[in-house]
């Protein structure tokens, strides 16, 4: 009996656990972006002429920073589920 109430008791925790990390990912992502986001806008200031290469870059890394939070928060789902 104290077995199955420890594995439920990890089983918990686990879930804890991967919950914590999928919000630590969606803010992490959160912050990504939006710096991203203020560096371009500052670069455009800077160098207006380059604004749509800058911009062109900036949506390319905000698309890899957005995969790469979705990756983690699957993982985190799958720890929950499996």
């Amino acid at each position: 009996m104290f077995m199955l109430l420890a594995l439920l008791e990890a089983a918990g925790i686990a879930k804890l656990g991967a919950a914590i990390g999928a919000g630590i990912a969606a803010i992490g992502a959160g912050f990504g972006i939006g710096r991203i986001g203020g560096s371009a806008m500052e670069a455009i200031a800077r160098q207006p002429e380059a604004a749509g290469d800058i911009r062109t870059n900036m949506i390319l890394t905000a698309a890899f920073v957005e995969g790469v939070a979705l990756f983690a928060v699957v993982v985190c789902a799958l720890c929950v589920f499996m």
